[in-house]
């Protein structure tokens, strides 16, 4: 079994940031689109053959959509001697970080990862998160973000801490989430 890789949220504000990809690369479209609404100085690179050193010397994070060994293996040297992240869409032997399936709504950010062993599994999990993570739901994560502020104005100093932490539990009182799956038939044959 592949070992998981650590989940983590990047703050890419102000850094830059290099897609690599073709004109039509729907994967590297999506990316860029990512990256640039997280605050990130995005460059696109949309002939992999034309990357250079120059291209990714000074790039906190890079975003590399085909599926080229001897791309991902020339980007692996640059990441190695410039120090940036890598990231190799489906060829993690190469890269530092594997991207997750994100279920987005307002500021709430869900990453799903199977480690790259069930990508339909991520896709199908994300959607229904992305479902059930309506316009609601959003207004109600944004409001709990008011409250907190409000409550961190009223009750500003360290030893009150544990008020703050009160008043954040009563506000999502009332909220829950329930969570089921459903399984193909020969699960039950495997496992017989």
């Amino acid at each position: 079994m592949r070992k998981a890789f650590f989940p983590v949220g990047l703050n890419l504000e102000g850094k830059l940031c290099v897609v690599i990809g073709g004109v039509e690369d729907r994967e590297a479209i999506e990316k860029t689109a990512s990256l640039a609404e997280a605050g990130a100085d995005v460059r696109r690179l949309t002939d992999p053959r034309a990357v250079s050193e120059d291209s990714v010397r000074d790039a906190f994070f890079v975003i590399s959509t085909p599926q080229d060994a001897t791309l991902s293996k020339r980007l692996r040297e640059l990441a190695d001697r410039h120090r940036f992240l890598l990231c190799c869409i489906d060829q993690p032997a190469f890269g530092f970080v594997a991207m997750a399936a994100i279920a987005k709504a307002g500021p709430v950010r869900v990453a799903i990862s199977t480690t790259g062993l069930a990508p339909r599994v991520g896709k199908i999990l994300k959607e229904a998160l992305q479902k059930a993570m309506d316009a609601r739901f959003a207004r109600f994560v944004e409001r709990l973000g008011t409250k907190r502020e409000q409550t961190r104005a009223e009750y500003p100093s360290a030893h009150q801490s544990e008020t703050r932490r009160a008043a954040a539990i009563e506000a999502a009182e009332g909220f829950s989430a329930n969570v089921t799956f459903e399984y193909p038939d020969w699960l039950d044959d495997v496992e017989r």
